[in-house]
C-alpha cells in the first residue's frame, strides 16, 4: 500500500483502508492491469463490472479535500462485537485532528445507520448494473480540531 492509512486492530479482527486527500486507490499501471484481468476473467461480464466502477467514480466527490474509506472489514468470527466500529471511531479521531472531512460508499444498507452514528450523512445513491444492490454515498463533515481552537 502506498499510504500509511491502512489500519489493523491488534488482534487482526478488523481492518480499514483509507485513501488520503489527493490519493488514488490504484496507479495508472494497476488500473490497466485490472482492466486486462477483468476482461480475461469475466468475459462478457466485464462490461457491467466496468459500469459499476464508473458509477463509483462519478459519485465520488472531487470538490473538497477529504479522506476516503476504501475498505472497512471485520473477520466474521469477530463480527457483531463493535470492533470494526471502534476502529472506525479511532480513524475518524485522527482525521478530525487534521480538520478534514471523510467520504465512503456503503454497499450494505444495514451499515448505513452505523455510519450515521459516527457522523456520516447520506449524499446520494446508485445501483449495481442490472438492478443489483443499492450503494449509498456518505459524507462526514470536518470536525473542529479542539487543539487548534
Amino acid at each position: 500500500m502506498p499510504y500509511s492509512w491502512v489500519w489493523l486492530t491488534e488482534g487482526g479482527e478488523a481492518t480499514s483502508v483509507w485513501i488520503p486527500p489527493g490519493g488514488t486507490e490504484l496507479n495508472e499501471a494497476q488500473e490497466e492491469e485490472l482492466g486486462r484481468l477483468a476482461r480475461q476473467l469475466l468475459g462478457r461480464g466485464a462490461e457491467p463490472y466496468f459500469q459499476l466502477l464508473e458509477s463509483f467514480d462519478v459519485a465520488h466527490p472531487r470538490e473538497d479535500a477529504h479522506y476516503y474509506l476504501s475498505l472497512l472489514g471485520t473477520h466474521p468470527k469477530h463480527s457483531g462485537r463493535g470492533i470494526g466500529m471502534d476502529l472506525l471511531r479511532h480513524n475518524l479521531g485522527v482525521i478530525d485532528g487534521e480538520g478534514l472531512p471523510a467520504y465512503l460508499e456503503s454497499s450494505n444498507p444495514a451499515n448505513n445507520r452505523r455510519y450515521e452514528s459516527v457522523g456520516f450523512r447520506p449524499t446520494g445513491q446508485f445501483s449495481y448494473p442490472g438492478g443489483g444492490p443499492v450503494v449509498t454515498t456518505m459524507w462526514r463533515a470536518a470536525a473542529l480540531d479542539q487543539s487548534r481552537a
